[in-house]
């Protein structure tokens, strides 16, 4: 029986948010169009097309070794510690700090909108001085902003919201609102979060969950606009953010869906890789082996073979951006195991992920790990690329053999 796009499955209950917001979604035989009031979704093209990747490498640009830090983590003296000694002894040379989380809590001072909705939290009491001694130090600091999932402000204000067929607020199955992703004052309040982050100091602010919602009843969702039109939304969500950040020499970058390199329809979401790309200095998809679907790339569970299914993804990403969009492509690496997912990660999963991007051209990642555990081992040495070629695309189900795990 041929396989088509029919799980679409989030990890919320095991992992989180940046790992959550992650498909599951089985690519594997091409078939056609399925479409419904909640998603459309698109199988990935069967036609094989030649990528020359060593467009890819961008020496211009600066190459990003980062990890994931929590706000509790940042503004925690331990962890410092810690951070420090990952700075001089390992090759991590940037932090993403969450300063705008699901629940809607903003970690960022003097927000007024955030104050009123009592979405502010001291997380990193001394947040200001804290990033001018990492810019000091040559860190590169990112701030990353949960933009339409938030439990905080469509409750204070509602004309904000996703709203129910009631016109009611719509909440997703962990009983969490939305910002309508088509209004304008829900853009302004996380432009504003993110302007007041740029001012305190953070090179570039990330937008994380800049999509539809994917869980919960989806059927009587309301927007202020036709759902149709869901990608011209949050292309315009971006335009407007670049207006206010790029002035000040702020960069910009989002998180998306690891399947949207390969799969080009927006899945009923929005995301839709090239035309977001087009909009941010950097797109970040959260490639994680263990969210794939069994037979995904043709890999019989892809958690087990981080190598290939990272090369599948940069492969697929690099089609969509082209030469004149491959510097953008920074991917969230997998450091964290998933129970019953298949086998644990150490250092050589997480270094096989680093290794299958490098060998693409692709030597930008950030590390995510839910708990900020992040293993020593696997950043203390650089990635060498090997095998630097032109790399066929072609159907997942006739992918080729990759040396999975062969690395360093």
């Amino acid at each position: 029986m041929k396989r088509t796009l029919i799980i679409l499955s989030l990890w919320c209950c095991l992992c989180s948010p940046g790992q959550a917001d992650s498909l599951a979604i089985s690519t594997s035989t091409p078939s056609p169009t399925v479409s419904s009031s909640a998603f459309a979704i698109t199988s990935v093209s069967a036609s094989t097309t030649s990528v020359d990747i060593s467009t890819a490498a961008f020496p211009a640009e600066r190459i990003i070794h980062g990890i994931h830090l929590t706000a509790s983590a940042a503004g925690s003296k331990k962890y410092r510690q810690k951070l420090d000694t990952m700075f001089a002894e390992t090759m991590i040379n940037t932090v993403v700090v969450d300063m705008k989380e699901e629940e809607g809590q903003v970690y960022v001072p003097g927000v007024k909108a955030a104050e009123r909705c009592k979405a502010y939290e001291r997380a990193v009491p001394d947040l200001e001085p804290w990033l001018a001694d990492l810019k000091k130090r040559g860190i590169y600091t990112v701030a990353r902003i949960v933009v339409f999932k938030d439990n905080r402000m469509p409750r204070y204000d509602k004309s904000m919201a996703v709203h129910n067929a009631q016109g009611e607020l719509w909440f997703d199955r962990h009983k969490i609102t939305w910002l309508d992703p088509f209004n304008h004052e829900g853009w302004r309040y996380n432009i504003l979060v993110a302007l007041q982050a740029a001012k305190l100091g953070f090179d570039e602010v990330q937008f994380d969950y800049i999509r539809f919602p994917t869980d919960g009843d989806l059927k009587v969702m309301r927007f202020s606009q036709p759902r149709s039109k869901a990608s011209e939304a949050l292309a315009g969500f971006l335009r407007e953010a670049a207006q206010v950040l790029h002035p000040l020499g702020v960069k910009i970058s989002i998180d998306v869906f690891g399947l949207t390199t390969s799969v080009n329809s927006g899945m009923g979401i929005g995301q839709h890789l090239s035309s977001m790309a087009a909009q941010v200095d950097y797109v970040c998809p959260m490639t994680y082996p263990s969210h794939y679907a069994k037979g995904e790339y043709g890999i019989p569970n892809p958690n087990d073979q981080p190598y290939r299914t990272l090369h599948f993804a940069m492969r697929d990403a690099l089609k969509a951006l082209g030469p004149e969009g491959a510097h953008k492509l920074r991917p969230y690496l997998q450091d964290f195991s998933l129970k019953g997912r298949g086998i644990r990660y150490r250092a050589k999963e997480v270094r096989a992920q680093m290794q299958a991007a490098a060998d693409l051209g692709v030597p930008s990642w950030t590390l995510w790990n839910a708990n900020c555990h992040y293993t020593f081992e696997a950043i203390k040495t650089p990635i060498v690329a090997q095998n630097l070629s032109v790399f066929t695309t072609g159907q997942t189900a006739s992918a080729p053999s990759l040396p999975d795990g062969k690395h360093p």
